[in-house]
């Protein structure tokens, strides 16, 4: 049978399975853009948090060269109007003058390009939310200006040139795809250590 002309611009959503913690329900599903349609130009992810995430936080101001949506509804879609949860995040033109917003309805939030953005902090979940980042381009790369202990700021970028080619923590020959594990277990051992009898 002839292949139907337009076939490549059809791509099947497969379950990722992941391992950031039971706050983050798995499998999930993601479209990484231009990776899995050529000439693409939207990347997003879909993900249910069941409880305030531990161990994952988007801590770091950061901006992208294209525009980005964040959507938090209920999981719940039969239910949509309802939503049980508090967020905060933050943003602005300024990376040391953003302003807050606190989220505690169904929203969808515009980042144009070049905006800072973030801390964004899960303060309160009553009800599992539905979390959708959505970037408008085929790779989703960013800036983000992360401070030392000391208060210094170095500006790090991070691209899907990069990305695409790191290796898996937990197992160097393998690449990574971003299930969360190294970021979970590293968390736990944090806590470990915090917990210890000094």
């Amino acid at each position: 049978m002839d292949e139907l002309k337009y076939n490549s611009m059809f791509f099947e959503l497969k379950p990722q399975y992941t391992e950031w913690g039971s706050w983050c329900h798995s499998p999930q599903l993601y479209f990484r853009g231009s990776d899995q349609i050529p000439g693409a130009r939207y990347n997003v992810g879909w993900q249910i948090f069941t409880d305030v995430p531990t161990g994952w936080a988007e801590k770091w101001p950061h901006f992208h060269r294209e525009e980005e949506y964040l959507v938090f509804i209920n999981a719940d879609l039969f239910h949509c109007e309802e939503f049980d949860a508090e967020i905060v995040l933050w943003m602005g033109e300024d990376v040391d003058n953003m302003e807050k917003h606190v989220i505690t309805r169904p929203t969808i939030v515009r980042i144009p390009g070049s905006m800072w953005h973030c801390p964004l902090e899960f303060i309160r979940i009553g009800k599992p939310i539905l979390f959708q980042a959505a970037y408008l381009d085929g790779t989703c790369g960013r800036v983000s200006r992360i401070d030392d202990e000391e208060g210094s700021a170095k500006f790090v970028y991070m691209g899907n040139e990069i990305n695409s080619r790191r290796s898996c923590r937990l197992e160097p020959g393998k690449k990574c795809t971003m299930c969360g594990k190294c970021t979970r277990l590293a968390y736990e051992e944090q806590l470990k250590k915090e917990s210890k009898p000094l």
